[in-house]
């Protein structure tokens, strides 16, 4: 499910011109998960407001990776690219070519439902990433508070919409 965007965070990159010690995995992830639930979204019916929210995460999560691309370090744009090509494009194209391949209708939407739980849990684990250098550094300096924030109080209305359509994949991990 897409989230409210740090801004702080990339305003800060922006102002300082570098992308200092944060990571790019969260912005990664996040916009993979915007684009699985686009594609359940899809495949289901009424489902309108999951595909509007979705789109703008996407802009949104692209925005924020082309913002970190700019001002990263060689080392770290590559890895960026990296990290969006095999999840964005290898991993997103492999699980659409294979549900409309081995899914058909309502097992569809369950297989691809299954799919996009796993990967919300990715969504709120990765800006874990950073705990490392939270733990070597033995400061929070760059642990993104605002992007922690901003998933818990969207998990929760997430939560609250699935229970209102009756969409257990939705309400279970949003």
């Amino acid at each position: 499910m897409v989230f409210i965007a740090p801004v702080p965070t990339f305003y800060r990159i922006v102002k300082k011109k570098s992308s200092e010690g944060f990571h790019s995995l969260p912005y990664v992830v996040g916009l993979f998960s915007a684009m699985l639930w686009i594609y359940y979204a899809m495949v289901k019916t009424n489902v309108t407001l999951l595909i509007t929210i979705n789109s703008f995460g996407c802009i949104a999560e692209t925005n924020y990776v082309a913002i970190y691309f700019t001002y990263a370090t060689k080392k770290a744009r590559m890895k960026t690219l990296g990290l969006v090509l095999l999840l964005n494009f290898g991993v997103f194209g492999l699980i659409l070519f294979l549900t409309q391949i081995l899914c058909q209708g309502t097992k569809r939407a369950e297989v691809i439902g299954w799919i996009c739980m796993a990967f919300s849990i990715s969504v709120f684990v990765a800006p874990l990433s950073i705990m490392g250098r939270v733990i070597r550094t033995k400061s929070v300096e760059f642990m993104p508070f605002n992007l922690s924030l901003a998933l818990t109080v969207s998990a929760v209305m997430w939560f609250l919409y699935g229970l209102l359509l009756k969409d257990f994949y939705v309400a279970m991990l949003s």
